[in-house]
């Protein structure tokens, strides 16, 4: 049995749309919304942690290409935001009219979230980054040798053996 519900209903609509057995990352709409992008939508974080602990596809696109995380930024919920990008959702994720959930965030005027979704897609790609620059590892995947200078450009700082000398030289 599937029901149509919009964005603007409340828990009692979600709850009842789960009540009836919808899949976790079925459909639950004629456009393609499952029921974490109802929650995610509805700004319904408590909904949307259960649908996640359950195997929801966080990054299922509906029929606009918008994932969960596009819809918690259309309606400003930093609460349902926190949780994704905790989860792992993709924040570079573009709906059908190549934008972003920043984007969104920006264009429908919620600045914290939008400043939350900016900073947590720098941490991404920072995080990226010195994955991608610090590959110290060996095909089998135990650490090899690194030169202190990569030692500390990736932050690995082990003990070092060398004495320090005071400046009077001793």
């Amino acid at each position: 049995m599937w029901m149509m519900l919009d964005c603007s209903s409340e828990s009692d609509g979600l709850s009842l749309l789960l009540e009836v057995g919808t899949g976790v990352n079925a459909p639950a709409d004629a456009f393609g919304q499952s029921p974490a992008h109802l929650a995610a939508c509805g700004g319904q974080a408590f909904f949307l942690l259960w649908q996640l602990q359950t195997g929801a596809n966080l990054n299922q696109q509906d029929c606009h290409g918008e994932a969960p995380i596009h819809k918690a930024a259309k309606v400003g919920s930093l609460e349902c935001l926190a949780l994704l990008v905790a989860s792992d959702a993709r924040i570079d994720l573009c709906n059908n009219d190549g934008q972003t959930a920043e984007d969104l965030a920006w264009a429908f005027g919620f600045l914290e979230c939008a400043k939350f979704l900016t900073t947590a897609k720098h941490t991404q790609n920072m995080k990226l980054k010195e994955q991608s620059s610090c590959s110290l590892n060996d095909s089998c995947g135990l650490p090899r040798e690194a030169s202190s200078g990569q030692k500390r450009a990736c932050g690995i700082m082990g003990p070092t053996n060398r004495k320090r000398r005071r400046s009077d030289g001793t």
